[in-house]
């Protein structure tokens, strides 16, 4: 059994046919001097794009509220952002921030064209300062969000409008005393300018703006510190020592640690000192060993709220998370990032959005069995915060969570210094790139990945082409077999495959990456069951009814608030075998359609009907398991109650349950007690 809440050990990658010899890519603009040059390089917006399942995924997310809601949300319809008279921080560029590569992404013209409406007001609000955006908005926090919106629309256009805004901008702030209080949002999240400033130092090679990001690291919040004096313990949660309100409330603040926890790592490119680095490793081992969820995230319902599974975690924070997770692979190179950002973006992301994105959550439970209007033990959430809905608890949400379908496409392939691509994370997609001497290529990745472990690469190029292609190898796989050019070579789990051949046009690179079934300890002994970069849950019978709560959604086409009742027994204990956990557990894959994260009973709504229908469709895997019901095991404060310490002594029959994946699930167990195998044999 692997136990993933083991700390984060720094460790030396393996990589095969490699060299020590420091390159420089000709093709892609890395870090020059004086930064650290970065373990690898994002690929601008559009070189990566989805197919397969994948590209339905994002179909699906541009047919909900990702492409309608401007149309219909008074917080973007009216935005100040626009020209309208209404919000003028953080909402649009939120937005923005998701919708500019979902629209180029999917080459979906009328999604491009909503994207143009904001980005030519916002290009012309830039003024002889350096400021920019609504005039209403006076707080630098916002801008730092525009900035990376611009960012990727110049890539995806090369409009040099924006390399002229974000030039004058970041003047503006190497002019400007710093004002990064620890009090504010901007000074928590000050270091998300130097994501874009890093970029920008890349595009124009000016020293000053290295100069306004030690200004900025110097003069805002330290989260070095923080991760090497952690105060937020299992300690403090407790004895309710974590604080919600002031400025100690915004550094226990969710969605600012998800973001956080890539400031050390970002500047550490610049200050070259290794405690920076080290800041992030002790960083992620904290999270985990306190308040580690399933599917790689911490709680944060609002606030840190420890380990229980009836804990909630935000959406902001899920894809903040993912963001800070592709940022530290460029920059460090290490492939547990890339797994944990599988675990997310396959896990958490979709588990916490109905499989239509009409609806999402605040908070998600590894242990969700009820999703209602009703008072939790959140840390300091509403009794909204559980429902799938338009709005549920705050905005910032329903703002946010556009990001991260799209920029975890961006970042499944990027550029290697030595002039070829590298493979981060798994699944169907299409990456168009120069490689070695400048030669444009295409490689194609088919494969039904997480749902399963076969994937293959076909290189399309117009002539030979010499190259290096490196394979992300997963840390949870003991091993992969890789076929390529009739050679076949087993490459060892948690290293960097690297393969430097001379290309031929249609040639194919085979991976097997076996899925093994294997086990997570987690709170009160109890065990979450995955295979490969999947965890399972219970799947429980359930209904939807739509509520009407005390904001107006506006029931525009599928905008709906559900509650979620379980109409099967939830209560099981696993019946599972340590030594043997393959015994008695029977997996079943089926075809996946257009919504691939949909289970049986789940509601889709219908644009040609404007209906909503329950799915019949079954989830993408299936696996068949053996529980028994603990009567004991019983719900408070509407949620489940702790999982009972496990082993637990069995006292009904052993039942056959049903497991999906956990992003299929909208009602779960996925933290199982375990039943004592011993007394069942004796029994």
């Amino acid at each position: 059994m692997k136990n993933y809440l083991l700390p984060f050990l720094f460790f030396s990658f393996l990589i095969f046919s490699g060299c020590n010899k420091q390159d420089v890519n000709i093709n892609y603009k890395s870090n020059p001097e004086p930064l650290l040059p970065n373990a690898y390089i994002r690929l601008p917006l559009g070189a990566v794009r989805p197919s397969g399942w994948l590209k339905s995924q994002l179909e699906v997310q541009a047919a909900g509220l990702t492409g309608n809601l401007e149309d219909f949300w008074p917080d973007l319809l009216n935005s100040a952002w626009h020209g309208g008279d209404g919000e003028a921080w953080e909402r649009g560029p939120y937005y923005l921030d998701g919708l500019v590569p979902l629209a180029y992404l999917l080459e979906d013209k009328n999604l491009i064209n909503k994207t143009n409406k904001w980005i030519e007001k916002i290009i012309a609000s830039s003024n002889d300062t350096g400021w920019y955006g609504p005039s209403q908005n006076k707080d630098r926090w916002p801008l730092a969000v525009a900035n990376k919106v611009l960012m990727q629309y110049y890539e995806a256009t090369g409009d040099r409008r924006a390399i002229d805004v974000l030039t004058k901008y970041f003047r503006y702030l190497h002019d400007s005393p710093p004002d990064w209080p620890d009090s504010e949002w901007r000074g928590l999240r000050a270091m998300e300018n130097a994501v874009t400033g890093y970029w920008l130092y890349r595009q124009t090679g000016e020293k000053w703006i290295l100069e306004t990001i030690e200004s900025i690291q110097k003069n805002c919040y330290d989260w070095t510190s923080y991760y090497e004096k952690f105060p937020y313990d299992s300690a403090a949660v407790a004895d309710k020592k974590i604080p919600y309100l002031g400025a100690s409330g915004l550094t226990a603040h969710s969605v600012n640690n998800g973001m956080g926890i890539k400031y050390p790592g970002l500047w550490y490119q610049q200050s070259k000192d290794d405690r920076f680095r080290k800041a992030v490793y002790s960083g992620l081992e904290k999270y985990d060993l306190n308040h580690g969820q399933t599917g790689g995230r911490f709680s944060g319902d609002e606030h840190l709220s420890g380990n229980s599974p009836n804990q909630g975690t935000e959406l902001c924070l899920v894809v903040e998370y993912m963001y800070s997770l592709e940022e530290l692979y460029e920059v460090l190179g290490d492939n547990r990032f890339a797994d944990r950002l599988e675990y997310l973006t396959y896990n958490a992301l979709p588990g916490t959005t109905t499989p239509d994105m009409w609806s999402h959550q605040f908070d998600q439970q590894s242990n969700q069995v009820l999703v209602s209007v009703a008072k939790r033990v959140w840390s300091d959430n509403g009794d909204y915060s559980n429902i799938y809905g338009f709005i549920p608890n705050y905005g910032c949400c329903l703002a946010n969570m556009h990001q991260g379908w799209p920029k975890f496409v961006e970042a499944m392939w990027m550029a290697t210094n030595d002039n070829g691509l590298a493979l981060v994370a798994y699944g169907p997609s299409v990456v168009k790139a120069r490689v070695g001497e400048g030669k444009e290529v295409t490689i194609s990745e088919e494969t039904e990945y997480p749902f399963s472990g076969n994937v293959k690469l076909t290189i399309g190029t117009q002539e030979s082409v010499r190259f290096p292609i490196e394979l992300r190898i997963p840390g949870w796989a003991d091993s992969v077999t890789i076929n390529y050019k009739k050679k076949t070579v087993v490459a060892k789990g948690g290293s960097h495959f690297r393969i430097y051949e001379k290309w031929e046009k249609g040639d194919q690179i085979t991976l097997d990456i076996p899925l093994e079934l294997r086990t997570e300890k987690r709170y009160n002994n109890s065990l979450s069951l995955l295979r490969g970069p999947l965890y399972f849950s219970l799947r429980i019978a359930k209904e939807y009814k739509s509520v009407k709560i005390n904001y107006d959604n506006f029931g525009y086409k599928g905008s709906v608030d559900w509650e979620i009742y379980p109409k099967s027994e939830w209560n099981y204990g696993l019946l599972i075998d340590k030594q043997n956990i393959t015994l008695g557990l029977k997996i079943s894959q089926n075809t996946i359609g257009r919504y691939p994260f949909v289970d049986k009973g789940d509601m889709i709504w219908s644009a040609d009907s404007g209906k909503y229908f329950p799915s019949t469709s079954e989830a993408p895997l299936v696996i068949t398991a053996r529980g028994i019901r603990i009567p004991e095991w019983t719900m408070k404060n509407n949620s489940a109650d702790f999982p009972p310490l496990s082993p637990v002594k069995p006292e009904g029959d052993p039942e056959i349950i049903t497991l999906v994946p956990y992003g299929c699930t909208r009602l779960r167990i996925t933290e199982f007690p375990v039943m004592d195998i011993k007394l069942m044999e004796n029994k």
